[in-house]
């Protein structure tokens, strides 16, 4: 028997609406990202958005609310390529951001983050106790929205929206109240530094994280500011004659960050080795699955439709690479198969180790930054053990090595892409989970806002190139 499920869904009139509040957020998070690198994750102000105008246009639902949100959510998460993609203009190899390489390389590199996150949803979602904090929340959200006669919770949540502006404009706007606290002192040569952010948007964080998550961060805040920055700082030498609070900056920077990089490498492995039964199980009952054996809530895309998407994305990746070596290269294609079985096989393991930091702490919290150090160290031996079998064009290692570090740079934008979406879609497919969404429908939502998203972050980042230039490398002669 179908489930009655009469609500409306997946509907044209929501894809249009989450394509127009995609846009407005992909901005916002790409400038973001490039003034002061960090984004905002937007399932949650999309999903008001939603409310407040499928609400005026009549007829506007719970379900179809949570996929205008779920678009909206994956195309602010693309924005994530900003940490990439100018590394190409700042080493020198690019002089805009042409538009059929960057977006092609963002939607493909998104599809493949959908894409992985479907087998994960068993393991990570469905059969998991993960938190989600920013997927629960959404959820209570969308709850509150549909349900009016809920007065606590809406009353609650304006509340709680209410006091965290008020707090924001005070202090952000017209710096009436601090928003943090840096103390910095020293031991002879060790330098020890403590900073403090107040932020009702954390306070809400670590609420819905609980006591475990947040020990975890703390833990990981005194092993980096309490032991790996003083023992550094009193070992290595200062030849700069910096300040101590911007050498213990630099030391953070430049070595404890790249330990962290580490053990989230081997976190990111010994993670998948634990997940790899619940995640074989999970691949393997969607493939033995038919239209009739499961239920609304709980049915993916087919096995058919994402062969078909995954070769597709393959596709589009083995295109774009060659056609980024084409012009200065020959005998390329070794390389270019590489990169993208690269692409994929590590992709799928970050995107498990992402998935699951993202289900403890939240999509904002999770360390993608750590994960771009760790693929740009892979990256680069990928290209150096290439060269040392011959299987390179020999322009790769040329004049200093420019088009191995721009070629590093192309594939990371893409692996960022990737990982940056599977982080995020677990959290909407919770949410989904909780509102009894259709995940298939769900995905599809996921990757129509991978295709807005793409098509919005190249003329953002060519507007804001050209309006400010990027550090080190300006748009025009003389520019300040």
């Amino acid at each position: 028997m179908a489930s009655p499920n009469p609500q409306r869904e997946l509907t044209l009139r929501g894809l249009l609406l989450g394509a127009l509040i995609t846009v407005v957020f992909t901005a916002s998070n790409v400038y973001l990202g490039l003034r002061i690198g960090l984004t905002f994750a937007s399932s949650i102000p999309a999903a008001v958005i939603s409310m407040a105008v499928l609400r005026l246009m009549g007829g506007g639902t719970l379900l179809e609310n949570n996929m205008v949100q779920s678009q909206a959510s994956a195309a602010g998460t693309l924005s994530c390529v900003f940490a990439t993609f100018p590394g190409l203009i700042i080493a020198g190899f690019w002089t805009h951001f042409p538009f059929w390489q960057t977006a092609g390389l963002s939607f493909a590199g998104g599809v493949l983050g959908v894409l992985f996150t479907i087998p994960l949803r068993r393991a990570l979602v469905t059969q998991s106790s993960l938190p989600y904090p920013e997927g629960v929340a959404a959820a209570e959200i969308l709850r509150a929205g549909a349900d009016r006669s809920n007065q606590r919770g809406l009353q609650a949540l304006i509340s709680g929206g209410v006091m965290a502006s008020v707090f924001s404009f005070c202090s952000g706007g017209l710096r009436l109240l601090g928003d943090g606290l840096n103390l910095t002192a020293s031991a002879g040569s060790a330098v020890f530094q403590l900073s403090a952010a107040f932020s009702p948007a954390l306070i809400g964080a670590g609420y819905l994280v609980g006591l475990s998550g947040g020990m975890a961060m703390l833990t990981g805040c005194i092993l980096a500011w309490g032991v790996g920055v003083p023992w550094l700082t009193s070992l290595l030498p200062n030849p700069a004659h910096l300040p101590p609070a911007k050498f213990a900056q630099d030391i953070w920077l430049h070595k404890v960050r790249f330990v962290g990089a580490g053990a989230i490498a081997i976190a990111s492995l010994w993670t998948l080795i634990e997940l790899m039964p619940p995640v074989l199980r999970g691949i393997r009952t969607m493939l033995q699955r038919t239209t009739g054996q499961t239920a609304t809530t709980d049915k993916d895309l087919s096995a058919r439709t994402m062969g078909g998407l995954m070769v597709g994305a393959m596709l589009l990746l083995a295109g774009f690479f060659a056609a980024f070596l084409a012009p200065v290269a020959h005998g390329f294609w070794p390389i270019v198969g590489v990169a993208v079985v690269f692409c994929v096989v590590f992709g799928f393991v970050m995107a498990a180790a992402c998935g699951y930091m993202a289900g403890i702490v939240g999509s904002s919290s999770s360390p993608i930054s750590g994960i771009i150090i760790i693929g740009a160290v892979l990256c680069a031996l990928m290209i150096l053990a290439l060269e040392a079998l011959g299987l390179t064009p020999d322009a790769m290692m040329a004049d200093g090595q420019k088009l191995a570090t721009a070629f590093t740079i192309l594939l990371l934008s893409a692996i960022t892409a990737t990982i940056a979406i599977s982080n995020d879609n677990l959290q909407d497919l919770k949410t989904g989970q909780l509102v009894g969404a259709s995940p298939w429908k769900q995905e599809v939502a996921l990757i129509a806002g991978c295709l807005v998203g793409a098509a919005v972050i190249p003329p953002v980042l060519n507007l804001l190139y050209q309006a400010y230039g990027f550090t080190g490398a300006m748009p025009r002669p003389g520019m300040d």
